[in-house]
């Protein structure tokens, strides 16, 4: 079986982009099934379910989503074997900006839109900067300069990505996105001992086990303080 991680922002049009994508892959005889990892709640699960396609929902609550992925990959990839899938896609939103669900071994995708402002891709981290292929979505609703203004910021911070243009209503540029991933992607006999692209945050403090005091006092473990800079140094 083969896998592949798609994430980025929530309502980036992720479920979308994958429902299309998929749509392609049935073209190509591929039997795929969806994992859709998520915080709070999520619907997702129940439009991959209405498109007859295999889905398992994990949703973190408490937890970081991300980590959440990272603790039960292993579970759902023995899933995915067990239904004799050729594909597995995970779908995951890093909503700190700062996680990243990517293995070194396994193609990642990131999903970012053209609504979310010009200075979006500096501030989404590892989830943009190390994924293999950039998807770009809602270009319908922008000017082309726009687009390309978006897309040349994208290249900044990920020159190494390729980058995709898919509207994930018509599907436009799906079709692509499913053989670069036929293409691209390894089976992979297992995930056990495979290794992140990026570390996750290295923050355990008082508030990580709990703690809902506001105060120095009440602070410990991996603290780290603002600096305040002085009005004449503006």
């Amino acid at each position: 079986m083969k896998l592949i991680t798609v994430s980025g922002p929530p309502s980036s049009g992720k479920t979308s982009v994958i429902l299309k994508t998929i749509e392609s892959l049935h073209v190509k005889k591929r039997s795929v099934a969806v994992a859709k990892f998520d915080c709070l709640s999520t619907d997702d699960d129940k439009r991959y379910a209405a498109a007859k396609i295999p889905v398992q929902k994990g949703l973190s609550g408490g937890l970081c989503p991300d980590h959440y992925f990272v603790s039960n990959i292993e579970e759902v990839c023995r899933w995915g074997d067990d239904g004799g899938f050729d594909l597995l896609i995970t779908e995951s939103a890093g909503l700190c900006n700062r996680c990243s669900p990517y293995f070194k071994e396994v193609l990642a995708v990131c999903v970012v839109d053209n609504l979310s402002g010009i200075g979006t891709p500096k501030k989404i981290g590892p989830l943009l900067k190390h994924a293999d292929i950039v998807v770009i979505t809602k270009g319908d609703i922008v000017s082309q300069a726009e687009r390309e203004v978006f897309a040349s910021r994208v290249g900044v911070v990920n020159p190494s990505a390729l980058v995709l243009h898919i509207n994930g209503l018509t599907g436009q540029g799906a079709f692509e996105l499913a053989s670069l991933i036929l293409d691209n992607a390894r089976p992979l006999p297992s995930v056990q001992e495979m290794h992140l692209r990026f570390p996750m945050p290295s923050a355990l403090c008082s508030y990580c086990l709990g703690e809902t005091r506001v105060g120095e006092a009440f602070q410990l473990g991996n603290v780290r303080k603002i600096v305040i800079k002085d009005k004449k140094e503006g």
